[in-house]
């Protein structure tokens, strides 16, 4: 009798374990199809620039691969799923000098090895087919290159409006923030007025010898424009955000950018 006891407690034990650790499975499997779902919902247009001439040097431009490579995997790894668009669609330029050996970070090294993401921006949508209400937030990496195209291009002004309406982050980096130049609220001000923002500084396009080639600063833009602009070191990381806007001020800031922009989405 003794013994027959001992072997009811032992398959009820048991059986209490099984259970336990079948709902402690569960709870976990949930936990973490909930944090997939959380983060895969989080669907980012990356826009980058079609312009490669550098105004009438001859010389080339384009799209500052570090302030693409250091946000796209950053994001990327976080479970957000980006869509890159240019107003051309395809393979958009790559400024030449972002491509030099000082440039080159862990991201660019990366990307270099990484035959994937060079097919993937190599194959940009027209940012005409693009539509906001299938993301969550936009990106704009820089280089020179908007400076020229983006700032004036009607789909890109009008995706960034509609984002904005429609209590969605808008994000940019170095001479990214160019693409608010004719960007306006819905009664017609500017986007940028009364906002915190930054953007690539007079002294740092000073430093790089292009201030009389470049169509407009972006430092004296974003101010003309009502911003309230701030600035850190030349060189060094630095970026504001103010509501749905975030900028970043120079290469370096593209990834505190990116971070800014996901800590956004996940509150």
């Amino acid at each position: 009798m003794k013994k027959l006891s001992l072997l009811i407690s032992g398959i009820i034990l048991f059986s209490s374990c099984a259970e336990s650790a079948k709902k402690k499975g569960t709870d976990n499997e949930s936990v973490t199809m909930n944090t997939a779902k959380n983060t895969t919902m989080k669907n980012i247009l990356f826009v980058v620039t079609s312009h490669d001439e550098l105004g009438d040097t001859g010389e080339k431009t384009g799209l500052w691969i570090e302030e693409f490579a250091a946000p796209y995997y950053l994001l990327l790894e976080k479970g957000a799923k980006i869509t890159i668009a240019s107003p051309k669609g395809g393979q958009p330029p790559i400024d030449p000098k972002s491509e030099l050996p000082d440039f080159q970070t862990k991201a660019t090294k990366r990307f270099y090895q990484d035959r994937n993401t060079q097919d993937v921006l190599a194959n940009t949508v027209k940012l005409s087919a693009v539509n906001q209400a299938d993301f969550d937030a936009v990106f704009y990496p820089g280089g020179h290159g908007p400076l020229w195209d983006l700032a004036e291009d009607k789909n890109s002004i009008a995706i960034i409006e509609a984002f904005y309406t429609n209590n969605k982050p808008v994000s940019a980096v170095c001479h990214a923030p160019a693409v608010f130049k004719n960007t306006k609220n819905n009664d017609g001000t500017p986007l940028v007025q009364g906002k915190k923002v930054t953007g690539f500084t007079n002294s740092e396009e000073d430093a790089v010898q292009l201030t009389s080639i470049v169509p407009f600063l972006v430092e004296d833009m974003l101010q003309e424009a009502g911003g309230i602009y701030s600035k850190g070191d030349d060189w060094a990381p630095y970026a504001v955000e103010d509501g749905l806007l975030i900028t970043g001020q120079n290469p370096a800031s593209s990834e505190l950018v990116a971070e800014m922009l996901f800590e956004k989405l996940a509150k």
